[in-house]
């Protein structure tokens, strides 16, 4: 079989459909295919790693071996003890292979021979572990639990991201024929949906506009009226792409009898950029609210690092939105585009604490949610231009 990666082509969905039909017959009568389910994961893992791309496989198996020796020996050292260095040095190699692959573009100019496809994703997963079990939310370390969450196929590339407790349990309670056949009746309508944005809005989106608007806008230089028509395209190229992508790996996680999460719940008639965030790419922001806006505003206030409440939320916005930007890439433009959110998470929640205490001031109506909807998408598509790198180009090469 050719190198293929996931949800990339609809040639895909025609092995994929061959390969899982056996697995779907045996969940409609509540059997579990364990042997057989691996095999296919590991089959169709080990095809996006074939030809010029074996090096990342390589890397790949060095990463799985790294993460089960952190994760495991965490879990296994939890039982008996619960230091805080232990869970931050634990925390950081767990979060390290993923710190390399970022900084080694930009500190030596080539990429990293640690990197693979997907390596992002097994991370917010293994780190994930690592902290729910300093929490004591996972008590135990189950070695074949770990390979079947970390490594699972219909999420490895791009999410959407899962928590192990979640999984673990859907996985280990297989669903009734009922049940069954609504996730069915939903993975089939996802499908669907996903071909749709995926092979057809976003495919025009990007092959009839959006490089003719690019080309447009970095020939004319400075800003211009195609630089702010590539804004909207480019915006609503990424979310249809991206969300048709989450479309496929929910479904097909759906086939599992896994109820992977929803990754997109309407973005764009978010009221305000918190709102915003909860409905966009919602297994990341969830993962970053989680696991570093709580945590580190928790920290900040039983440090007593400041007086004011308020002050600890918005320094652990800017810092939790500066951190998803480097995740993104360490270029200037992700960096601009998470501080471009912290901040404005910060100016929403002052906004949203001026209209508290002046409720009888200022009005509250159709018209002014349709406002406030309009404002947000301004700004959401604004921070969608930086995101892009195409003022990276204009202004700056």
């Amino acid at each position: 079989m050719p190198n293929l990666d996931a949800y990339g082509n609809p040639q895909y969905f025609v092995y994929l459909a061959i390969a899982l039909l056996p697995i779907v017959i045996a969940m409609y009568h509540q059997k579990r295919l364990h042997v057989y389910e691996a095999l296919v994961q590991f089959g169709f893992i080990f095809v996006m790693f074939t030809g010029v791309k074996w090096h990342q496989g390589m890397a790949l198996l060095a990463y799985i071996a790294w993460e089960f020796i952190i994760v495991g020996g965490y879990m296994t050292y939890r039982k008996k003890a619960n230091n805080s260095i232990v869970f931050y040095v634990m925390t950081f190699l767990s979060v390290l292979p993923l710190l390399m692959v970022k900084l080694t573009p930009a500190l030596l100019g080539h990429h990293s021979f640690l990197g693979f496809m997907g390596i992002s994703y097994l991370t917010f997963r293994a780190t994930g572990m690592v902290m729910t079990a300093r929490d004591g939310v996972i008590s135990e370390f189950k070695p074949a639990m770990f390979f079947k969450f970390v490594l699972f196929m219909p999420t490895f590339t791009s999410g959407p991201i899962d928590r192990y407790e979640r999984f673990e349990k859907d996985y280990n309670n297989i669903p009734d024929k009922e049940e069954y056949l609504d996730m069915l009746q939903k993975a089939v309508w996802y499908v669907m949906l996903g071909f749709l944005y995926k092979f057809l809005i976003a495919y025009v989106l990007k092959e009839y506009f959006q490089i003719f608007l690019e080309k447009a806008a970095i020939a004319k230089g400075g800003l211009s009226w195609p630089l702010v028509g590539y804004m909207y395209v480019y915006g609503l190229d990424l979310y249809f792409d991206f969300a048709g992508y989450s479309m496929f790996a929910v479904a097909i996680s759906y086939l599992f009898g896994i109820r992977s999460p929803i990754n997109f719940n309407r973005p764009f008639i978010s009221k305000n950029l918190k709102d915003f965030w909860n409905r966009w790419h919602m297994s990341l922001s969830f993962w970053f609210r989680d696991f570093v806006f709580m945590r580190l505003s928790f920290l900040l206030m039983k440090k007593k690092v400041f007086k004011s409440r308020v002050t600890t939320a918005n320094v652990a916005y800017i810092f939790n939105m500066l951190l998803m930007g480097f995740w993104h890439g360490v270029t200037w433009y992700y960096i601009a585009y998470g501080l471009f959110h912290g901040v404005g998470l910060v100016i929403n929640d002052a906004w949203l604490r001026y209209k508290r205490k002046h409720k009888k001031e200022i009005p509250h109506n159709k018209f002014t949610e349709i406002f406030a909807t309009f404002i947000t998408l301004q700004a959401v598509f604004v921070g969608f231009l930086i995101f892009s790198g195409i003022l990276d180009k204009i202004f700056f090469k």
